[in-house]
């Protein structure tokens, strides 16, 4: 088997993404926020834009709902 080597926009976008993760006061702006993160990742690791906000919007409401102290 090869190695697997990370490209740097790939590790940026995910450091992106958590950082942007568990932000947002309202259920809209968490979902917003967490789209748009979903799909800046999706993007430079080069996925489908759409699944990658759908999956960042979902993940993002779902968190900060569970842990509204958190966010």
């Amino acid at each position: 088997m090869g190695k697997r080597i990370f490209k740097p926009t790939a590790v940026f976008a995910v450091a992106a993404l958590l950082g942007l993760s568990a932000c947002g006061d309202t259920l809209g702006e968490q979902a917003l926020l967490g789209g748009a993160a979903g799909a800046g990742t999706s993007v430079a690791t080069g996925g489908n834009p759409a699944t990658g906000a759908a999956v960042g919007a979902a993940g993002n409401v779902a968190y900060c709902q569970t842990y509204p102290e958190r966010c």
